[in-house]
């Protein structure tokens, strides 16, 4: 089997490593002649071009490019790949991909590698990157099978975690613990940069440690991806949202009133409920 790529930065990068690294042909397209030319130097692809002509002998095609493009890509590749080509994508978001494909390729399975870095681009590929990580796969009543049971035998080389539910399911759930957090994190950022007094705001700047870096670092991301989960999963983000800001206005309200039983009972809740949705 031929696995092509297209978008060589960090995922696509390290998807191509660990299947060539298995023995997989891989060929990968990219916007830039020198993300190919790294790719290639890395050891992530075999071939890369600029051209997406290069993929017309894959069977199994990887569309590694922010949400925005996924769909305009796929339209893009159709002249030049088999009929028979299974496309799959990363993106964070699942319902209007997989609702907007459907009508143009029908050999679809929509996918979602929850593995990253802070960092982008191919420099920062990395062999291993999905292992024991969840790989989400969305398939519907109207994807074949076969080309399910293919991506999913894929992955799984990966090493990853392969989960399956809806294309609603996914976009739901992922608001809760991928998309909420970033914006909440980003308006922790925003928060302690409007403190007026300039030796406070510098005191703090130089005082943050583990605290302030944990809770801020999905929200120091990468803007473009950040804005893409906002616009592209919208009604769900708006929904997290919505929760989040009744949680704060509970708080608020409870130190108003020097609760300070009710403060401490919550943070004994919320100490155990944290466990629930990490693997430590």
């Amino acid at each position: 089997m031929n696995i092509g790529i297209v978008g060589l930065g960090l995922i696509g990068g390290s998807i191509g490593l660990d299947l060539r690294a298995l023995g997989y042909q891989v060929f990968g397209v990219s916007r830039r002649n020198q993300t190919c030319q790294k790719a290639i130097a890395l050891g992530a692809v075999d071939e890369a071009s600029l051209e997406l002509s290069l993929l017309s002998i894959a069977d199994l095609i990887f569309i590694c490019t922010p949400i925005s493009i996924i769909i305009p890509t796929l339209e893009q590749l159709i002249p030049f790949i088999s009929p028979s080509a299974i496309l799959t994508d990363v993106g964070s978001v699942k319902k209007p991909i997989v609702e907007g494909v459907s009508q143009i390729w029908p050999n679809f399975v929509g996918g979602h590698p929850m593995a990253g870095k802070a960092e982008s681009g191919i420099e920062v590929a990395q062999l291993g990157l999905f292992r024991d990580r969840p790989y989400v796969l969305t398939p519907t009543e109207n994807t074949p099978l076969e080309s399910v049971e293919k991506v999913e035998a894929i992955v799984s080389l990966l090493q990853s975690q392969v989960y399956f539910c809806n294309p609603y399911e996914h976009d739901r759930a992922v608001a809760w613990i991928s998309h909420l957090p970033v914006m909440a994190s980003a308006s922790l950022i925003s928060a302690c940069m409007s403190e007026t007094h300039p030796t406070v705001v510098k005191l703090a700047q130089e005082l943050a440690s583990s605290g302030f870096r944990d809770t801020s670092r999905v929200g120091g991301g990468n803007p473009e991806l950040g804005r893409m989960m906002a616009q592209y999963n919208r009604l769900e983000v708006l929904r997290s949202l919505y929760s989040f800001r009744e949680e704060i206005n509970r708080f608020i309200e409870d130190i108003e009133q020097e609760n300070w039983q009710i403060i401490e009972e919550k943070l004994s809740s919320t100490e155990q409920s944290r466990k629930l949705f990490l693997q430590e």
